[in-house]
C-alpha cells in the first residue's frame, strides 16, 4: 500500500503505472487487496498497464484484471478462474493415537471444516457454498473490470 500511496501522491498528470506481474495466485483475501491496491492507481486518474511474462494466473489473473492494458508474452499463461480450499484432516490419527481435540465456537459455521474436527456432510456441504460463493464474486469481479 505504502509504494502505491508513494507512486500516485508524487504522479503528474498523465503519468501511467507499469507493473511486471507474476504470480499463480494464492488467497482470496491477499489477491484482492493487491487488486484494489491496483485500482487506486486508476481511481487516482493513471492509466495501468500489467506486463506478465510468464503467468498472471487465479489470483494473479485478479490482479492483472484491473489494468487498462495487459502486455504478456506468447507463451505466458493468464486466465484460471476458480476457487480451491484444501485442508489436512487429522480426525482419525489422532483418534487412533488416543488425542481429542476440542474447539470451542459461538455460530453454527463458525469452524465447519478443520484439521481435527470429525468432517461431516453439513461441514462439507456449507464448505462447497463458500467456495461457490466466492467463485461467483470472482467471476463478477473479472466480468467488471475485463
Amino acid at each position: 500500500r505504502e509504494e502505491v500511496t508513494a507512486i500516485i501522491r508524487t504522479s503528474k498528470p498523465g503519468d501511467e503505472a507499469l507493473v511486471v506481474l507474476q504470480s499463480g495466485g494464492g488467497t482470496v483475501t491477499g489477491y484482492g487487496l493487491a487488486a484494489a491496491q491496483l485500482a487506486r492507481f486508476k481511481q487516482a486518474g493513471m492509466k495501468l498497464t500489467i506486463c506478465v511474462e510468464q503467468v498472471a494466473a487465479s489470483g494473479g489473473y485478479m490482479m492483472a484484471c484491473v489494468a487498462d492494458r495487459i502486455v504478456a508474452s506468447p507463451f505466458a499463461v493468464l486466465g484460471s478462474i476458480g476457487v480451491i480450499s484444501d485442508v489436512p484432516n487429522f480426525y482419525h490419527r489422532l483418534k487412533d493415537e488416543g488425542i481429542e481435540f476440542q474447539t470451542i465456537t459461538a455460530g453454527k459455521y463458525k469452524r465447519t471444516v478443520t484439521p481435527t474436527k470429525k468432517i461431516t456432510n453439513e461441514d462439507v456441504k456449507k464448505s462447497k457454498e463458500d467456495v461457490e460463493d466466492i467463485l461467483k464474486l470472482f467471476k463478477t469481479f473479472v466480468h467488471g473490470n475485463r
